[in-house]
């Protein structure tokens, strides 16, 4: 993660996840409101597991980036120890392998668990662990982020610890659509905001007035005075509201757009179902409720004699 294309494609990976999340659930939702109850993932292209191999496949790549093909030539454990300037790659690495973990345990729960509220309760609760392991790592990082680069960093932890919390309330609550909404939104603004990091980081013109781009151990971004520094971080500041402000509009529209193309689906429950469950005390309230008295009682059998009971029947 130390270089801008270890940022940009982590934030491409967070954002389509979180986007893909995000169109699923409102469709879902506005497909059947009365009734929704929330998926841990989603299948893509008729290929239910998918979406996981793809998490699997990505993070596994990535931590071999940070281990192996991006430290060609640089020794990464001296006597027995990690070096110092390379605890940031092992960092990034536990980071991704809690993805790696999540979407292996997630595809094993699918096949293997008895109900699809435990596999869903289990798996919400290993994305915890792997959101709150993010969070710490982020939170203690051990390279120096007390400039400019580490405000940036702590603006991170904020949409880290949302999909934190709203995982953890997710956990028994598989029938709240705005949990859901609100995890997959924080997961697409991290990964925006990922991408963002790794287009300032290293590129000179985006560089703040009084701050400049200066390579030690990795490239970093240093400001020449106190007030140069607060001023970058001001503007940072800025920077973090104009891209939530976006993309908190650009979300509420899309819910507004996809409510009107995915209706909602009518359901009907069965005629003789309903009447059999209703009890003559029930019937006598309900036909005290209705000025017109239209409803009926439906008996056993057969089906024709039962009469309608104010609703449309299609056969």
């Amino acid at each position: 993660m130390g270089t801008a294309i270890g940022h940009v494609l982590p934030g491409i990976g967070y954002f389509l996840v979180g986007l893909w999340h995000l169109v699923n659930h409102i469709k879902l939702h506005s497909l059947n409101p009365k009734s929704y109850t929330a998926l841990a993932f989603f299948p893509i292209s008729n290929m239910k597991y998918l979406e996981l191999y793809l998490m699997m496949g990505a993070s596994g790549f990535f931590i071999l980036m940070e281990l192996l093909i991006g430290q060609v030539g640089h020794t990464l454990i001296i006597d027995g120890g990690i070096s110092g300037h390379h605890l940031r790659n092992f960092e990034h690495a536990f980071i991704t392998l809690w993805i790696f973990i999540y979407a292996a345990f997630a595809l094993i729960l699918d096949r293997f668990s008895r109900s699809s509220s435990q596999f869903y309760g289990l798996t919400l609760t290993l994305a915890f662990v792997a959101f709150g392991q993010e969070y710490l790592m982020f939170y203690f990082h051990s390279t120096d982020h007390m400039g400019l680069e580490g405000h940036y960093h702590w603006l991170l932890q904020i949409a880290t610890l949302l999909s934190l919390v709203t995982t953890a309330f997710g956990i028994g609550n598989r029938r709240s659509f705005l949990l859901s909404f609100v995890r997959s939104f924080s997961i697409l603004f991290k990964g925006a905001w990922y991408v963002v990091m790794g287009v300032v980081f290293w590129n000179p013109w985006l560089t703040p007035k009084g701050c400049f781009i200066v390579k030690e151990e990795y490239y970093r971004v240093r400001c020449h005075t106190k007030e140069a520094l607060e001023r970058a971080k001001a503007l940072t500041n800025l920077e973090f509201s104009w891209f939530l402000v976006f993309f908190v509009v650009l979300t509420v529209c899309l819910y507004l757009y996809m409510i009107r193309i995915y209706p909602e689906k009518v359901g009907y429950q069965p005629l003789m179902e309903k009447s059999f469950d209703t009890s003559d005390d029930d019937l006598d309230k309900k036909e005290g409720e209705d000025g017109e008295g239209r409803q009926k009682r439906c008996k056993p059998a057969p089906l024709n004699s039962c009469i309608e009971m104010g609703i449309g029947i299609n056969a």
